[in-house]
């Protein structure tokens, strides 16, 4: 607590209210204590509500500041990469030489699944979405590693959470391959994390491939982007279905769950549909002329965040990743290029500038994702496998002392209590 307090007043009766300071951050006025005055607060969407303490991640959105553990993002995606980012998000400090070496040895000797989930694949339609995939199967872990699912088990949680971030990757590509038509890959544990990933996505058993390093940087970069972004939907579904004391991989399932929103994770798969509406570039401006109508429903996707009233931190290193993949690979293709010429057009214009109305993470990891060969389906299921290493994160911190069961309240504005008349006289 900082010694300092708030008071609030209704009809004359005074509350007096503790208020709590973070290490960085707006002040936090504890309402805890309106419930036994007979009195709830009101906050549709959470936009001013602390639920949780939290040392894992901070945002500035006024200032464009993101820091994991202190650390600024943009150093972590130009000086690190995502497995090591994953060793600080899981415990707090970046890893000596030989913790690192540990820490991902450990990692590449979980990266095969049980051969009999495979068997759960062929329960799906071939055309299933990869997202309804990935829920399905990473909530049916639990019945495969049950072995290790004593939630008040130190150990138990470590563990895991090593497994979920070593198989999240195989999963994802798999549910790619099955809904491909292809045959699964397994994980090659002589490459790094990223290249693994690639690998198994677009390995064939007939041709050898070989993973362009330019390409395995950008998807690791685009790992550690996502990581983690503090107390967003899904992370907040995933502590909150932790709360109940569900076991690690339901927690997780949920969070998938909720990043499958178009809101949430599916924003990046929204720019590509954007831009095929658009569809060339003889129509950007009369799409950039709708854009900025309030009675038009058109959006321009990619541009903006909720959090982030400055530019988002993440674009910047995205932006340069983009630029690098779609130089190595050369590209002519006539979306990407409508996408550098929206980019380029709403970044001078006045109206997008004003608002700032600044390109997102989005807009670019989805440029990049079309440009590698990924195909939209996956899009978001390439953001839970990286935002995995967060959510289980977020659930080893909240079980890592007291907490209780969550519980929102409500507004109702229903019917007052009413008798109930037999139906043969209603």
């Amino acid at each position: 607590m900082s010694g300092k307090k708030a008071t609030l007043t209704i009809d004359g009766q005074s509350i007096d209210l503790p208020v709590s300071s973070g290490t960085m951050g707006p002040d936090v006025i504890d309402v805890k204590d309106v419930l036994a005055k007979g009195y709830f607060t009101y906050d549709p969407g959470f936009m001013a509500t602390a639920a949780c303490e939290s040392k894992i991640t901070f945002i500035d959105g006024d200032k464009g500041i993101l820091l994991h553990r202190g650390y600024p993002i943009d150093q972590l995606a130009e000086k690190s990469d995502y497995l090591e980012t994953c060793y600080l998000l899981l415990n707090g400090e970046l890893p000596t030489a030989d913790q690192k070496a540990a820490f991902v040895h450990k990692i590449s000797q979980h990266t095969m699944v049980h051969e009999q989930l495979t068997f759960f694949y062929r329960g799906f339609r071939r055309d299933a979405h990869p997202m309804a995939i990935m829920c399905g199967v990473v909530g049916a872990l639990s019945a495969f590693y049950h072995d290790n699912l004593d939630i008040n088990n130190p150990e138990h949680r470590q563990i895991a959470a090593i497994r979920l971030i070593a198989k999240i990757p195989t999963i994802a590509a798999m549910s790619y391959k099955y809904s491909a038509g292809q045959p699964f890959v397994y994980p090659d544990n002589k490459l790094g994390y990223a290249a693994n990933f690639l690998k198994m996505m677009f390995a064939v058993p007939a041709e050898e491939y070989v993973v362009n390093p330019v390409l395995a940087r950008a998807m690791d970069r685009i790992f550690i982007l996502h990581a983690d972004h503090e107390q967003n939907a899904s992370t907040s579904t995933v502590r909150l279905t932790g709360s109940t004391g569900a076991n690690p991989y339901a927690c997780i399932a949920a969070g998938i769950a909720a990043l499958w929103g178009p809101a949430h994770g599916g924003a990046n798969e929204a720019v590509l549909k954007m831009l095929d509406e658009i569809g060339s570039v003889e129509n950007l401006d009369k799409f950039l002329a709708k854009a900025k109508d309030k009675n038009d429903p058109f959006k321009l996707m990619g541009f903006g965040h909720r959090v982030y009233k400055n530019f988002d931190p993440r674009a910047k290193v995205m932006k340069q990743t983009c630029d690098e993949v779609l130089a190595a690979l050369g590209i002519n293709d006539p979306q990407l290029e409508l996408a550098m010429r929206l980019e380029e057009a709403a970044r001078n214009d006045p109206y997008f500038v004003e608002r700032k109305l600044y390109p997102n993470v989005d807009f670019y990891s989805g440029i990049i994702l079309k440009a590698i060969g990924i195909p939209t389906s996956m899009f978001t299921v390439i953001f839970a496998l990286a935002r995995t290493v967060g959510w289980i994160s977020h659930w080893l911190e909240m079980h890592s002392g007291p907490y209780k069961i969550g519980r929102p309240r409500q507004l109702y504005t229903g019917p007052t209590q009413r008798d109930l008349v037999p139906l043969d006289k209603r």
